[in-house]
């Protein structure tokens, strides 16, 4: 370290000290409205950037490096609530309700890129970014609205986790399209990718005991840094092979063996919330603040088009349920926050430069779509009422069969996301 940098320290301490202590006031008056945080560490990093109010001169590697290791967390404790058994049987449990889900709303995403005139890779990249809804922002509202325990809870979750399940192959393969090889080349990363991708789910699949042995230990401070270390140390192999690090991340949570999982979760839980807001603060440092109103209009249209399709699918994949209207518009409104995952891709194209106006473009989205869904969420009520009034015939389907209900409940989605039943979250 040379004599300059180590004179900065003490201004780069300050300057962290500063970001940190005002993501923890926005988080703060992001609890007291009852919204997710996401959209105002966006807006922070918005007046952080460059084209923005202050601009940061000394801790922007720190945080770009924070970022990435945020994405990787968040993989990771996904894993975390996996199993190769777990992965199949939620395919097979819920499947019909994660194609629902996709085609309902992935391709308007698609159509809408290509409406914009952009290319087809950045198109496909906008309709992942419009079809993931956020764990992170959902998570939050059904805990504080207390419905944990409502009969419709169960197909959003079922929702949430094929759509997880959906990300572990769309995130690697968009990032291996969108790196711009040759054909021969491509195709051989294609296959590098796979072969490796093979190999780490079989070693994962087959040595979870292994591995788990290797992490447990009375301390949680051997814990945490065995784990810690394995992660981000696979994270960069398989970003390093081009299978993203995001995919190696998740598969190394998903070797995870319990109760092993449950005391990794638990001490990584924290660092994974700390990183992912940096996460969200460093994607809106990349966006330039006057590059946004060229794309409020066209994101406050597929915020309004994507809204209505959630709505839509939420409405069909409870056709059939004996579910009132209001339960059955809760299911699609809750469904419209895009968050984490959102951005997660919409970085990824920012990083190879797929489209000018990506990375702009998702922020706004994610802004919208994050504040409007809580918002919607408290007036569905009166609205199906009003609804109710004038159709009485969309009321009830048949009953959920119980053994449905119970193996959709998803107990291991909601503590990852610190949630215990009826509506109480962990502190």
């Amino acid at each position: 370290m040379n004599g300059s940098a180590i004179g900065n320290v003490p201004l780069m301490l300050v300057e962290l000290g500063l970001i940190f202590v005002g993501m923890a006031l926005l988080a703060r008056l992001a609890n007291k409205l009852g919204l997710s945080p996401i959209p105002f560490y966006l807006l922070a990093g918005l007046g952080l950037s460059n084209g923005g109010i202050l601009g940061l001169e000394l801790s922007e590697a720190f945080i770009h490096i924070g970022a990435e290791i945020g994405v990787i967390l968040l993989l990771f404790t996904l894993g975390l609530e996996y199993t190769s058994e777990r992965l199949v049987e939620d395919l097979h449990t819920a499947l019909p309700i994660g194609v629902a889900d996709f085609v309902i709303n992935f391709f308007p995403g698609v159509l809408a890129g290509l409406l914009f005139g952009w290319s087809l890779l950045a198109s496909l990249l906008l309709g992942g970014i419009v079809y993931i809804s956020s764990s992170g922002i959902i998570a939050k509202l059904l805990s504080d609205l207390n419905r944990l325990e409502n009969d419709e809870t169960h197909v959003i979750l079922s929702t949430l986790v094929l759509e997880d399940v959906a990300m572990i192959v769309f995130v690697p393969l968009m990032a291996i399209l969108l790196i711009g090889q040759g054909l021969l080349s491509g195709l051989y990363s294609v296959l590098l990718a796979g072969v490796v991708g093979g190999v780490m789910f079989y070693v994962a699949t087959r040595c979870g005991k292994q591995l788990s042995c290797i992490i447990a230990h009375p301390s949680n401070e051997i814990v945490l840094l065995t784990t810690l270390g394995l992660t981000l140390l696979v994270a960069g192999l398989a970003e390093w092979v081009q299978l993203s690090a995001v995919v190696g991340a998740f598969l190394v949570g998903i070797t995870v063996c319990k109760p092993v999982a449950k005391q990794t979760h638990r001490l990584i839980g924290p660092l994974r919330d700390l990183f992912a807001a940096v996460f969200f603060l460093f994607f809106g440092l990349q966006i330039d603040p006057s590059t946004l109103a060229g794309v409020l209009l066209p994101a406050l249209g597929l915020s309004l088009l994507t809204g209505f399709t959630k709505l839509v699918s939420g409405l069909w994949t409870t056709r059939d349920l004996d579910l009132d209207l209001a339960a059955r518009l809760r299911t699609g409104v809750t469904l419209i926050a895009r968050g984490e995952f959102s951005l997660v891709l919409a970085a990824i194209g920012v990083s190879v430069g797929a489209e000018p106006q990506l990375g702009a473009m998702a922020a706004a989205y994610v802004l919208m779509t994050a504040v409007f869904g809580p918002v919607l969420l408290r007036v569905v009520e009166p609205a199906a009422v009003m609804i109710e009034k004038q159709f009485p015939e969309l009321g009830h389907g048949r009953p959920i069969p119980a053994q449905q209900k119970s193996a959709l409940q998803h107990r291991g989605w909601l503590a990852r996301h610190g949630l215990r039943r009826h509506g109480t979250s962990r502190s």
